[in-house]
């Protein structure tokens, strides 16, 4: 009973979590990204995956972790983001999954990026100019908070990840 109750909950707090802390403040905590990597750890021990499951998940998060730092060091990505990636990808594996993760994420990212540089068009309303955060997210300068997008890509394949179907058919 606890490991569904984990399973159906530790990974989609975290991502919620780290979708509302890019919102609010553009940042992703680094404690985010690690609690997603033990968490998966924690959950793969729980749900029986083998070792070459497990591998195979290890070699997701580390790839995706090398393609999104290229991505962070030539500026088109902040290094929250690329870290939620890469801990996201250890939830996922290597599988077709990934690809899926890759794509959903996009699709919400551009969606989000072309909301926001839309809305930056017009003035924020009077009674909203006193909130620091989303008069930050209003700024013409300020990024967009793509830990959003990163979530609900996650959200969307989680249910067919090996680690909620090991869990959830014990």
């Amino acid at each position: 009973m606890l490991n569904q109750l984990l399973v159906l909950g530790l990974f989609p707090a975290l991502m919620s979590f780290a979708a509302a802390s890019d919102l609010v403040t553009m940042t992703i905590s680094n404690r985010v990204s690690l609690a997603l990597a033990g968490g998966f750890l924690l959950m793969a021990a729980l749900g029986g995956l083998d070792l070459a499951t497990i591998s195979f998940h290890l070699v997701a998060g580390a790839v995706v972790l090398a393609i999104t730092f290229g991505c962070f060091a030539c500026g088109w990505m902040g290094g929250g983001d690329a870290k939620l990636a890469a801990a996201t990808a250890l939830w996922i594996g290597w599988s077709p999954l990934l690809l899926d993760y890759a794509l959903i994420a996009s699709v919400y990212g551009g969606i989000l990026t072309f909301a926001l540089l839309r809305l930056r068009r017009y003035p924020l309303p009077a009674f909203a100019t006193g909130w620091t955060w989303l008069a930050r997210l209003h700024s013409a300068g300020t990024g967009v908070p793509y830990g959003i997008a990163l979530a609900l890509g996650g959200l969307a394949v989680y249910p067919q990840t090996a680690i909620w179907k090991a869990v959830l058919s014990v």
